[in-house]
Parts: structure tokens; sequence; C-alpha cells
């Protein structure tokens, strides 16, 4: 059964030091932000990260980087905050990079069970290095092997009491890595009645999800976000 719990209690009982956490969103966009202010609160350390992207600052998957929790982060994209640039270079934080479309195959495979994905991309170049090669029809291709979290934090906009989910807008990774971790924990706008979702709307059926919370609306998020833009001064 789909637990509905308060933030600070689901990540107080599922997030743990030295947890591996896969983070939904893109830059902030259908990101768990509430989720992750609240691990940054309880300061889980020791956090292996894996997310599509890095932030900007320190209001989304930033705020891990911010208090320093990040000992290494799996990525597709990684550049763009200061301080995790900086805790990289100085050695703090182990880097695995992928490119985004290996990456969510890599994720799909851990969620569906498969041994792995064959790729071209990345033959010749260093991402093949330590890698198996198979060739298929005369053509090389890379082993990429699954991916998979303790946890997996995803942000919906709808969920009944049963755990489906109902996006907003583009999901991003969200419904991949529902399915690529021991335990789901959904951030939701709001939390209705089983029988309220339209059956065609559901992106995420609630076998995968373990725990829903209330999060940020889409209101207050982008409040959150002006206000956070301002003190950084681009806005």
């Amino acid at each position: 059964m789909t637990e509905i719990l308060k933030m600070q209690e689901a990540i107080e009982k599922y997030v743990k030091d030295n947890s591996s956490i896969m983070v939904g969103g893109f830059f902030g966009c259908n990101a768990p932000i509430c989720a992750l202010r609240e691990v940054a609160n309880q300061e889980k350390k020791d956090l292996t990260l894996i997310a599509t992207a890095n932030s900007f600052f320190d209001y989304d998957l930033g705020a891990l980087f911010e208090k320093k929790l990040v000992k290494k982060a799996i990525v597709s994209h990684y550049g763009t905050n200061p301080r995790a640039v900086e805790q990289y270079k100085n050695g703090d934080v182990e880097v695995e990079y992928y490119p985004m479309g290996s990456f969510i195959e890599k994720i799909r495979c851990g969620g569906s069970g498969l041994g792995g994905v064959l790729t071209p991309t990345g033959i010749g170049t260093v991402l093949e290095k330590g890698k198996q090669k198979i060739t298929v029809n005369g053509k090389e291709y890379l082993l990429e092997t699954p991916i998979r979290a303790d946890v997996a934090i995803i942000k919906g906009f709808k969920a009944d009491k049963k755990g489906n989910i109902v996006y907003k807008g583009t999901p991003n990774a969200n419904p991949i890595m529902a399915m690529a971790a021991d335990i789901t924990i959904a951030e939701v706008e709001e939390i209705v009645e089983v029988g309220e979702l339209v059956g065609e709307e559901i992106g995420t059926p609630g076998i995968f999800v373990d725990v829903i919370c209330l999060g940020y609306k889409d209101e207050e998020y982008k409040k959150n976000t002006i206000e956070m833009c301002k003190t950084k001064g681009i806005y």
C-alpha cells in the first residue's frame, strides 16, 4: 500500500546517509523542490546523486551541494553549479557522466529488469573506456549497464491515494525513475480520492510509488523561484 506522509517524515524514514537517490526534473522543471530542501535540511550525508542535470543555484539539486552532502554524482550534465564544480575540482565529489540518451536508457533498463542497452553513442571517445563493446551486424556498440537507486524522488502534479501519478507539462525523467529504485517518493501538488483520476491521465501507476507527499503548488513554486532569482540578482 502507498503511504501518505509529511515530507519531513518521508525523507527521515527512507533517505539515509550513504543512500543513492535518483531525482527527477531538469534544471528545476518538474523537480521535487520541497523534497530536496528537506533532504538538505536533514543533512543526509555522503549521497550518491543520480539526476539528468545539475542546477544553476542552491534552489533544487544545488541545495545538496550547498551543504556538501553529495559524494558522487551520476549525471548527463554537471557544469552549471559553481559549488558543485568547485567540489569536483577539489576531489570532494566523484562525477560519472553519460550522454542524456544513454543515461535515460540505463535507468529504463534498471527499472525494467534488463541487462543493459547497446548504443553507438561514445564509440571512439573517452566514454568507451572500460566498457564492453559488442558487434551487431558489423557495427560496434557499447554495452551500457543498468542504473538503479535506493530511493527515487519524483515530482508529479496529482496523485490519488493509491499512488497513481498525473504529470503536468513535460514529466522529464520522472516516470522512468519511478520504476528504477527500491523506494519511490512522489512529491505532488494535490492528493485526491481513488477514482477521481482519469485512467488515460495517469503517467505512473501506483504500483511503482511507495510514498506520496504534498509539496509546493505551482503558484508557490513560481513565487519561490522569483524570490530566489531576486536574491541572485537575475530578476
